[in-house]
C-alpha cells in the first residue's frame, strides 16, 4: 500500500479546496463487507493532476463530473485523477468495503454473550480509506453528510445528531469543517443513557450485555463530563464547537479512546464489570477529560501535518490531568501522572527510537513514520514540557496564548510555529528559545544536588547532565524528633537550573534535599548520599505524595541506570509500601517491582526470592486492610499477591471458595487472574479453563481463556497458541494480544526457548500480512522479553538489520531489543 508523503500532501493541498462529502454506507449487505458510496465536492485551484485514496474489497464504479473512470486504474490505495480543469468538480465512488477485526477502519464485533453485533469506526491516520474514498490528509477539511442503512433494531451514532428516516436509514447532521480522520460512526443495538447539559444532548453508550455496569456508573461519568465541560468553558473563550457530546464504549478498541468530534469512542474495558480501585476510576476520568480537551485542541484547530501530532496529545494530556485536579473529586491526579505516565516518557526518551517532542518535519516524511510517534514522548514528555512551560510563563499568559491560537485557527489547521507565535503574543518571555530547548531536543536531563554546610547555613548547587532550562522547586525536609520515621517540610523554594551560583539557605543542612519537589519539571533526579540514606529510612514518612513519587522515580531510574541494585529497590518497597497511603504509588511501585525488577533486572536464579519478598509484602498489605477501610489498597494487594504466587495452594483455595477471607469476593476479573497464575504454575487444566469460560462466556472471558490456554506449561498448548498467533490470521486484535500475553513465562523458560528464534522468523511476515495494529501487538506482547541474554539480543539485532520490516514492527523491536540490552547491563552492574 502506498503511504502518503508530506510532499504529496502539500502539493495536493495547494491544488485542491474540498468543500463537502456525501457518504452513504449500507451495513445490511452481509457479515464480511458493507457498501460505500461517496460523493466529493471539491475545487481545483488550477489545472493539474492528483489522486484520491480508497481501499476497497471491490471498486464498483467511479465517475468524475459525470464521466466514468476505469475502476481498474486503482493502484493499491490510489486512484489517479488526471487532467483536472480549474474550477469545481464532483467525484463519485461506489465500492464494496471489508469489515475489520483489528480495530482499524470499520470494526465489526459480535458479542458472545447474546450474539448481538456492533460496528464502529477508527479512521485515524489513513484508515478512512477502509470506509470511504477521500482526499485523506488532515489539512483538507470539509463538511460531511453521512447516511447509514443499518439492520432493524440498531441505533446509529455519528459526529452530529442522527435521525432515523425509516427503512433502516439514519441521517447525521451536517458537520462543521473536519479532517477526514475525525469522521465517526458507531452502529449497533446500543444500550444508551442520555441527558442534557448546557443546552446540548449528552449520551453514554455501550453493548447491551454491559448495560447494568454502565447504568451503575452513569451518574459518575456524567458528573465528570459536566465538570470538565464547564471548566473548559471557564478556560477557553471559544465555546464547544459541535452539536452534541456522545461517549461510546466500544469493543476491541486498540487505544484508550479517540477524540472524534461529538462522538468520543472509548475502549469498553472502562465499563467496569468487576471491582476497581479509585485510582482506576481516576484514570477513566482523566481519559474523559483528555478527550474533551481535544474538542478544542485537535478538532477545532487541527494539525497541518503529522509532525505536530504531539501538540494534540501533549495538550490534551496536560489539560486532562490539570482540569481533573481543578474541577473534580480527583485532586491528586499529578501523583499518578508522575509515577506512571512520566516513567513511560522517561523510558521512551532513553531508547534509540527517541525523537524530539516536536520532530523536524523532515523526520516525518510520510504517514508510516508519523504513526510511530504515538509514544511516551508525544504524550507524557510533551505534557511534562507544557507543565514546565505553564510554571515558567504563568497560567494566565499560557491560557491567553491558547485562546489566541483558537481564535486565529478555529475550524482550520495550524503548525508548531503558529502555536509558539500565539503563546509569544501573550508574554514578554522568549517562548521561541524555550521551544528550541524543550521541544526540538531529545533525551532526559539528570539533576544532581551538591549540598554543602557553612556554619549556620547550607548551600545547594545543582549539577546538570543536559542543557534545558528548568524552573524547579526544592524541598528541604527534617526528621521529626517526635515521630521517628516521619519527615517534616522545613521550606520549599524555587530555583532555576542552570544557575550562576549556588543557593544559600539559613540553618543546618536538611536531612533530605529533594530537587523537583512537586514534580513540575521533566528530569531524572538524583539524591545526595545523606538524603538517600534519609529516604531509605523515611521515604514513607514524607508528608506529600508527590514528593514520595519523585523519590520513588529517582530509585526507579537508578535501578534502570545500574546505580542502585534491583534487590535494594525491592527492600525499599518491602520497608515502605506497608505504610504508603497513596494508591497510585502502591500500584506503580508494585508493578515495577514485579514486572521489571523480578521479571527482567534480576537474574533468573534470584527471581524466586524476589517473588517471595513481594508475596510477603502483599500479604502485609492484605493484613493491614482487614478492617475494610481501604478496599482499593486491599484489591491492589490481592491482585499482586496472585501475580507473585510461586505456590498454587492459597490462590487455589480462594478460587474454590469464591473469595479472599475477609474479602473481596472473586469477581470475573479476579477469577481469571487467579486461573491465569494457576495455568503458569501448571496447577490447572484445559477442562477447568473451559468450565470457567462457560461460567463467563463474555468477550473478556474469551480473552481470559485464550491467555490461560497459552500459559499452560504444555508443549501442545504452546504449539496451538503459536499457530493461532502466527499462522491462522483469524484472531482479532484482542484475542491475539491475550494469547501473546500468556505465551512467554519466566517460569517456563526451558519449554519456550525454541520459540525465541522462531519469533523473528514468523513475526515479520505476520506484520506484513495483517498490518500495523497486529504488527504493534506482535512487537509489544508477543516479543520474548523473558529471554534476557546475549543470544536473544543478537537475534533481535539480526532481525533489525533486515530491510523488509513493517515500520510499526521495526519500531517495537528496536525498543524491545534495547530494553534487553538495558536489562543485561543492569544484571552486570
Amino acid at each position: 500500500m502506498s503511504v502518503l508523503t508530506r510532499d504529496e500532501a502539500q502539493t495536493r493541498a495547494r491544488l485542491l479546496d474540498v468543500q463537502r462529502y456525501e457518504i452513504e454506507l449500507d451495513l445490511t449487505t452481509g457479515e464480511e463487507t458493507f457498501d460505500s458510496q461517496t460523493v466529493i465536492h471539491f475545487t481545483a485551484r488550477a489545472a493539474g493532476d492528483t489522486f484520491v485514496e480508497v481501499k476497497p474489497a471491490t471498486l464498483r464504479s467511479v465517475s468524475l463530473d459525470g464521466q466514468p473512470l476505469d475502476p481498474a486504474a486503482l493502484v493499491e490505495n490510489r486512484l489517479a485523477l488526471t487532467g483536472l480543469a480549474e474550477g469545481p468538480h464532483e467525484l463519485r465512488v461506489e465500492a464494496e468495503m471489508t469489515y475489520s477485526h483489528t480495530g482499524e477502519g470499520l470494526h465489526r464485533f459480535t458479542d458472545p454473550v447474546d450474539g448481538e453485533t456492533y460496528t464502529y469506526t477508527q479512521l485515524f491516520m489513513e484508515d478512512v480509506q477502509r470506509v470511504f474514498a477521500a482526499f485523506d490528509q488532515p489539512d483538507l477539511k470539509a463538511a460531511f453528510d453521512l447516511t447509514v442503512t443499518a439492520p432493524e433494531g440498531w441505533t446509529v451514532l455519528a459526529n452530529g445528531i442522527t435521525e432515523r428516516q425509516g427503512d433502516g436509514r439514519w441521517k447525521a447532521a451536517t458537520t462543521p469543517l473536519l479532517s477526514t480522520y475525525f469522521v465517526a460512526l458507531a452502529a449497533g443495538p446500543w444500550h444508551s443513557i442520555t441527558t442534557e447539559h448546557a443546552g446540548l444532548p449528552f449520551g453514554l453508550h455501550c453493548r447491551r450485555s454491559l448495560a447494568p455496569y454502565l447504568d451503575a456508573d452513569a451518574e459518575e461519568l456524567f458528573e465528570i463530563t459536566r465538570q470538565c465541560f464547564d471548566r473548559y468553558h471557564e478556560k477557553f473563550d471559544e465555546p464547544y464547537p459541535f452539536d452534541s457530546y456522545d461517549q461510546a464504549f466500544v469493543p476491541e478498541f486498540n487505544a484508550g479512546a479517540m477524540e472524534n468530534p461529538g462522538l468520543v469512542t472509548f475502549r469498553d474495558e472502562f465499563v467496569y464489570r468487576s471491582a476497581v480501585t479509585d485510582t482506576e476510576r481516576q484514570t477513566r476520568a482523566m481519559v474523559v477529560a483528555h478527550e474533551m480537551a481535544h474538542m478544542w485542541f485537535g478538532d477545532l484547530v487541527t494539525l497541518r501535518w503529522w509532525d505536530d501530532i504531539w501538540l494534540n496529545e501533549s495538550f490534551a494530556e496536560y489539560m486532562g490531568y490539570q482540569t481533573l485536579t481543578e474541577a473534580t473529586r480527583f485532586t491528586d491526579t499529578w501523583v499518578d501522572f508522575g509515577i506512571v505516565r512520566k516513567a513511560w516518557g522517561y523510558d521512551a526518551d532513553q531508547r534509540p527510537s527517541t525523537h524530539p517532542v516536536a520532530p523536524d518535519p523532515d523526520a516525518v516524511p510520510d504517514t508510516a513514520s508519523a504513526m510511530l510517534n504515538f509514544d511516551g514522548i508525544s504524550y507524557a514528555k510533551g505534557a511534562s514540557a507544557l507543565r514546565q512551560l505553564v510554571t515558567w510563563l504563568g497560567e494566565k499568559d499560557f491560557l491567553a496564548g491558547i485562546n489566541t491560537h483558537f481564535k486565529r485557527h478555529k475550524f482550520g489547521n495550524a503548525t508548531l510555529a503558529d502555536f509558539i507565535d500565539n503563546l509569544a503574543s501573550a508574554t514578554d518571555r522568549d517562548v521561541h528559545a524555550w521551544a528550541q530547548k524543550w521541544l526540538r531536543t531529545t533525551g532526559v536531563d539528570t539533576l544532581t544536588p551538591v549540598v554543602g554546610e557553612n556554619g549556620g547555613s547550607w548551600t545547594l548547587a545543582v549539577e546538570q547532565d543536559g542543557d534545558r532550562p528548568h524552573r524547579i522547586a526544592v524541598g528541604a525536609y527534617d526528621t521529626d524528633p517526635a515521630r521517628p520515621g516521619q519527615l517534616v517540610l522545613r521550606e520549599r523554594f524555587e530555583t532555576d537550573v542552570p544557575a550562576t551560583e549556588p543557593v544559600t539557605r539559613s540553618g543546618a543542612r536538611p536531612a533530605l534535599v529533594l530537587l523537583n519537589d512537586g514534580d513540575f519539571s521533566y528530569a531524572k533526579v538524583r539524591l545526595d548520599a545523606e538524603s538517600w540514606e534519609t529516604a531509605l529510612r523515611s521515604l514513607s514518612g514524607l508528608p506529600d505524595p508527590l514528593a514520595r513519587a519523585v523519590v520513588w522515580n529517582s530509585a526507579r531510574d537508578m535501578v534502570r541506570d545500574g546505580q542502585l541494585p534491583p534487590a535494594a529497590y525491592l527492600e525499599a518497597a518491602r520497608a515502605h509500601l506497608p505504610y504508603e497511603s497513596d494508591l497510585a504509588i502502591v500500584q506503580g511501585v508494585l508493578t515495577f517491582a514485579t514486572a521489571q525488577v523480578a521479571g527482567h533486572y534480576l537474574a533468573a536464579g534470584a527471581r524466586p526470592a524476589a517473588l517471595a519478598l513481594l508475596t510477603e509484602l502483599t500479604r502485609d498489605l492484605i493484613r493491614r486492610t482487614e478492617d475494610g477501610d481501604n478496599p482499593g489498597l486491599r484489591l491492589t494487594a490481592v491482585r499482586h499477591f496472585v501475580d507473585c504466587a510461586a505456590q498454587p495452594h492459597t490462590i487455589q483455595e480462594w478460587l474454590a471458595d469464591g473469595g479472599v477471607p475477609g474479602g473481596p469476593e472473586l469477581d470475573p476479573e479476579l477469577r481469571w487472574r487467579v486461573l491465569y497464575r494457576l495455568a503458569v504454575l501448571g496447577a490447572t487444566t484445559e477442562a477447568e479453563i473451559a468450565a470457567e469460560l462457560a461460567r463467563d462466556p463474555s468477550a473478556t472471558g474469551e480473552e481470559g481463556a485464550a491467555r490461560c490456554r497459552a500459559a499452560l506449561p504444555d508443549t501442545a498448548a504452546k504449539a496451538a497458541a503459536w499457530a493461532a498467533m502466527f499462522e491462522g490470521d483469524t484472531l482479532s486484535n484482542y484475542l491475539f494480544t491475550a494469547t501473546a500475553q500468556g505465551f512467554w513465562q519466566p517460569e517456563q523458560a526451558d519449554l519456550v526457548r525454541e520459540y525465541v528464534a522462531r519469533y523473528y522468523v514468523d513475526a515479520v511476515p505476520l506484520a506484513a500480512r495483517r498490518g500495523p495494529a497486529i504488527a504493534e501487538a506482535a512487537g509489544r506482547y508477543a516479543f520474548p522479553d523473558f529471554a534476557v541474554d546475549a543470544e536473544a539480543v543478537a537475534l533481535g539485532e539480526a532481525c533489525l538489520s533486515r530491510d523488509d520490516l513493517l515500520p510499526a514492527l521495526r519500531r517495537k523491536l528496536t525498543d524491545q531489543v534495547d530494553d534487553l540490552r538495558r536489562a543485561l547491563a543492569v544484571r552486570g552492574a
